[in-house]
């Protein structure tokens, strides 16, 4: 599995259930996170909130309370922004479709899919938590394979 941009310079990695998870920080803000199979490499620049991150990540990952007040600052166009910001807004352990999204946001569902899809901060900005009128729907714009079994151990760790 391949992260999600290949071309960013990540601050701090940690060990999760399903890989690795690496946080990139920019301007005091989470930016990107990115999933990889073996552990990344890291600047070591010493951010001391990508580390905080990671930390905090960990401790959702054996079981203790999702992440909060972390600050993130994703790029993106105005509407992902907006389908981001209603993603922050799903509480842990719940899920909406992507047409309950569509309809609360008055877009379409594939439109909000196509906003998931290009997340740059997954996990923290929670898109596992929106899935198909039946079924798991896809997960960084896969539908099968190993970033399937993210979202759904993702889901299961959550309900």
């Amino acid at each position: 599995m391949a992260e999600i941009e290949p071309r960013l310079e990540y601050q701090a990695a940690c060990k999760a259930p399903f890989g690795w998870v690496a946080v990139a920080v920019h301007q005091g803000a989470v930016n990107r996170i990115g999933f990889f199979q073996q552990q990344p490499k890291t600047t070591g620049s010493g951010d001391s909130l990508a580390g905080d991150v990671c930390r905090a990540l960990q401790r959702w990952f054996a079981g203790g309370v999702w992440p909060q007040d972390i600050p993130v600052d994703p790029p993106g166009t105005v509407f992902q922004k907006q389908v981001w910001q209603a993603l922050l807004e799903i509480p842990s352990g719940e899920t909406l479709t992507y047409g309950e999204l569509a309809k609360k946001l008055e877009s379409g569902p594939r439109a909000i899919g196509g906003a998931c899809r290009r997340n740059p901060i997954p996990l923290l900005i929670p898109c596992h938590r929106v899935v198909a009128a039946h079924g798991d729907g896809g997960f960084a714009g896969h539908t099968d394979g190993h970033w399937m079994e993210i979202k759904r151990w993702l889901l299961s760790h959550e309900s």
